[in-house]
């Protein structure tokens, strides 16, 4: 079986393998297993050193290569609008060669997969929507329109779109899906946490407005004003590190505020296994891969009303949810804290279950469902 992958993600080539964004490759593998062939379409990075958070494909894989693209600024839209004949050429050749096709959405690639997978009704398909899928929200016009054409099931047959969370607007061709970090064996028992010391939080995400890194270290700088003996640590790189470093020393939070840049896996595990909280206070997310990590140790998340999160937290009975406002957000945490030990064992029991389910053995079944059957 020859397996066609779409993708955006940047792709680089060391010592005869090629490497991508770990989280993606790892769920790549997982695809992989079950293919004789796997042909990938994606951009060339453009250097090939590889980074802490950067993994290699376990099976041999073809890459065929396609110019990166985007449609920020006049200049780069006509450069898109000559790019998109040829691109949408190479998608097709791969995907006539496919049995079996797989996007990953939304992005700059699957916007030109999502219409070319149309001409194909009769191959077996998938796609990973990784965004938000709520039709409530504000969204690009791009990912609406992909939304749109996916869910549209006279134009896109004998597909199944992979979606985080359960909607109500979801139609026949839509599964929901989850994702995962950690395997059955890397499972730890609960543990009670002692919540009389000092609170620490870990937040990892990439350091850009989106997930907003800045108000993150606000909160705990509140949290210190109102009492509570709190620190952060914070994992991930990003066009704001050089803004929030700045105001960590303008505001003398060096103690209590720690960065580390992009890490590995281990040890990003290692520091959420005694944490008490993740935290993400996020604009927007699909599958929010923070969270799911920290609670798989028990660290009781904390993140905004969006996407699938509130389903993730159960409304709030595994975790908590808060306003995008920092004193609001800062308010919130404090009613939580000060209902006592007991009160935060039972949500960081609650979280630590349920995120455990979704280890990378169950995706790995997932997966072997749907591509097999």
């Amino acid at each position: 079986m020859t397996l066609a992958i779409i993708t955006s993600t940047p792709h680089k080539f060391k010592d005869d393998k090629y490497y991508a964004y770990g989280p993606y490759v790892r769920e790549m593998n997982i695809w992989a297993k079950y293919a004789d062939k796997v042909l990938v379409i994606a951009p060339r990075a453009s250097n090939d050193d590889v980074g802490e958070i950067e993994s290699a494909y376990t099976k041999s894989v073809e890459l065929v290569e396609v110019k990166p693209f985007n449609i920020t600024t006049l200049f780069n839209l006509l450069r898109t609008l000559v790019l998109f004949p040829f691109i949408s050429f190479k998608i097709f050749k791969v995907m006539k060669k496919a049995d079996h096709i797989h996007m990953r959405c939304p992005c700059n690639m699957s916007l030109l997969g999502a219409f070319v997978q149309i001409l194909f009704p009769k191959k077996k398909k998938t796609v990973k929507y990784a965004g938000n899928w709520d039709f409530a929200s504000q969204q690009p016009w791009a990912y609406r329109m992909q939304q749109n054409i996916l869910k549209n099931t006279t134009l896109s047959k004998n597909i199944k779109v992979l979606v985080y969370g359960n909607w109500d607007d979801a139609t026949t061709n839509m599964v929901s899906f989850m994702s995962a970090t950690y395997r059955n064996d890397e499972r730890v028992p609960f543990a009670v946490k002692d919540y009389t010391k000092k609170l620490k939080f870990v937040f990892t995400a990439s350091l850009v407005v989106g997930k907003r890194p800045l108000l993150t270290i606000k909160i705990i700088e509140a949290l210190r004003k109102n009492g509570i003996d709190a620190e952060v640590h914070m994992f991930g790189d990003g066009p704001l590190m050089g803004k929030a470093k700045s105001y960590i020393k303008e505001n003398n939070l060096e103690d209590n505020v720690f960065m580390y840049g992009n890490q590995d896996r281990e040890t990003v595990k290692a520091c959420l296994t005694d944490a008490h909280f993740s935290i993400l206070p996020s604009k927007s997310e699909g599958w929010p891969k923070a969270i799911a990590e920290g609670m798989f140790f028990g660290a009781i998340p904390i993140s905004t009303k969006i996407s699938c999160l509130p389903w993730m937290l159960d409304y709030g009975n595994r975790g908590i949810l808060i306003e995008n406002d920092l004193d609001k957000a800062v308010q919130t945490i404090l009613d939580h804290i000060q209902k006592g030990d007991v009160y935060l064992s039972e949500l960081s029991k609650a979280a630590l279950a349920w995120s455990q389910i979704y280890t990378l053995d169950k995706l790995d079944e997932e997966i072997g469902k749907l591509v097999v059957k």
